[in-house]
């Protein structure tokens, strides 16, 4: 895989709380260098000034970040704000608690009042933070959920949850359930090339990075 390819698959991203306007700005100007596909920052540090990132890089956001213990509704209004506020890529985590509880039309109803907030062509991705998942029946329907719903991708992690962010294996799952139907992002712990790599050939489609910069250097 050439450096270009591998950096349209990126979301350049900086979600930590404590995050500065400065350092959005910083993002934003690695994003415009090393030409990934799009930038991924909390919805309260958009909008992003105009002419920050090139026509080609989308500006996206979290919604229910990172816990997903919201009503759907506030889900709802931040979906709805983060559009307003420029955003053209959702990624919204799914109600651990009723994913636990196999409950998955009310995961489903949850992702289809975002899905329905901002339908396309505003990208909806959908965080079922695998690794909190206890078997691999749950990330299966978790990806199924997400696709009766509407969604555009399924999401492994946040990378802030103690369980960990993505695996091989979890991402190998979601891309054999999906079948191409949707694409599939692999974010939380990817800091080399070759974990990038090896996400991709696992069968990720997109990646969520924070080590963006030292990954596309090191090809």
């Amino acid at each position: 895989m050439q450096r270009a390819e591998l950096a349209r698959m990126i979301d350049h991203t900086l979600l930590a709380p404590a995050a500065t306007p400065g350092q959005v700005a910083l993002l934003c100007g690695e994003a415009s260098v090393l030409g990934v596909g799009a930038v991924c920052v909390a919805p309260n540090r958009l909008p992003l000034p105009a002419g920050a990132l090139p026509d080609a890089t989308a500006v996206c956001t979290v919604i229910g970040f990172p816990s997903g213990a919201h009503r759907s509704e506030a889900k709802v209004a931040e979906a709805v704000q983060a559009v307003a506020d420029g955003a053209g890529e959702l990624d919204m985590v799914i109600d651990l608690g009723w994913a636990s509880a196999g409950l998955w039309d009310r995961v489903e109803a949850d992702i289809a009042a975002v899905r329905r907030a901002a339908p396309a062509p505003i990208v909806l991705k959908v965080i079922i933070e695998s690794a909190a998942l206890h078997d691999d029946r749950a990330i299966v329907a978790a990806c199924r959920a997400a696709e009766a719903a509407g969604t555009d991708f399924v999401k492994t992690s946040t990378g802030f949850h103690p369980a960990g962010g993505a695996s091989l294996g979890a991402v190998a799952l979601m891309a054999e359930t999906v079948g191409g139907r949707l694409g599939v992002k692999a974010s939380g712990g990817i800091r080399d090339a070759a974990t990038a790599l090896a996400m991709v050939d696992a069968g990720a489609t997109r990646l969520g990075c924070s080590a963006s910069r030292a990954i596309l250097e090191s090809l």
